[in-house]
């Protein structure tokens, strides 16, 4: 049994790491959020030590570190905001844990050669969630791809749209330099996904950019990606005429849709599983995906083209 501590436990991602953390027989001795609305960890862990400040859950893990070896925190699970990761990664290294951090790992790509650096330097690790690198159906994809030898590419549509109100634009989700913007906070997972099915980014182009909506066209090394996100209802109420919910998702490869909405409830403890075995996805992984969504960010769009996402007016 493995000690846990984690940042972030009231936001929206830490019940899936802490049902992971119970799931593989660990326990959370620390957890960290500024907000105290964190009733949920009595379902998982009522005797966690829990501190809304990040000085005192600083020096409580230095602390367990200076302490007992059974008491020693081995891993930091981190859930914050994504322009805190970097700095939750350097604590988790810096009291002798393993960090495993949500995505992005970071927001700007060359941060992962300092946090390499700090893992020779510590003998710890840095580990990331990538979960649709496990999901069963994007896996057997991956499989059917690289089984197949083809000099035409493949043609690939990815529209993903995740309503969201007035909240998230005064959130630090809707300050660029906090989530890295729109196509990083809701889209860095997909272009992992992508990356990882078709091969290294060729080029970017980017026709829509704005502050609840992005979009253009990626050239990887096997494929052509159409992609679009936003949080703007709109787009589900107008043009997708799809009554009564609140997002939509789809994935198209030459036309034909990729189906998988089942299969997510477990994906995280699946990336625990893997992690705690060795076999998780590391600091080299996450930056094809980060070196996407910069390029995106830094991108001038430039309005309307033939080759544009069909959502693009």
């Amino acid at each position: 049994m493995e000690n846990f501590a984690l940042t972030g436990v009231a936001g929206y991602v830490a019940p899936r790491h802490l049902k992971a953390i119970k799931e593989t027989g660990n326990r959370l001795v620390a957890a960290l959020d500024p907000f105290d609305s964190v009733g949920i960890l009595d379902s998982y862990f009522p005797d966690c030590t829990f501190f809304t400040e990040y000085e005192r859950f600083d020096r409580y893990l230095e602390k367990l570190k200076r302490g007992e070896n059974e008491h020693r925190v081995r891993w930091i699970s981190i859930c914050s905001p994504n322009h805190l990761h970097d700095a939750h990664v350097r604590t988790a290294l810096r009291v002798g844990a393993d960090a495993l951090c949500e995505k992005p790992l970071v927001i700007r790509p060359w941060n992962l050669d300092a946090l390499a650096e700090i893992e020779v330097e510590t003998g710890r690790r840095v580990w990331t969630v990538l979960q649709l690198r496990v999901h069963p159906v994007v896996v057997s994809l991956k499989q059917e791809i690289s089984s197949q030898l083809s000099s035409a590419k493949y043609k690939v549509d990815l529209t993903y749209i995740a309503s969201r109100g007035q909240w998230y634009a005064r959130s630090w989700k809707g300050i660029p330099h906090k989530s890295g913007g729109i196509a990083c906070n809701i889209g860095v997972h997909f272009f992992d996904m992508l990356a990882w099915l078709f091969g290294p980014l060729e080029n970017v182009e980017v026709h829509v950019s704005d502050e609840r909506t992005c979009s253009g066209v990626l050239e990887l090394a096997n494929a052509t990606v159409s992609w679009f996100l936003s949080t703007d209802s709109n787009y589900i109420s107008n043009a997708l005429e799809i009554q009564g919910q609140r997002s939509y998702r789809s994935i198209t490869i030459d036309d034909e849709e990729i189906e998988f909405s089942d299969g997510f409830t477990d994906l995280h403890t699946r990336i625990y599983e893997r992690t705690l075995a060795g076999h998780g996805f590391g600091i080299e992984d996450a930056r094809p995906s980060l070196e996407i969504v910069h390029k995106i960010s830094t991108k001038e769009p430039t309005g309307k083209k033939k080759n544009s996402h069909r959502l693009v007016t």
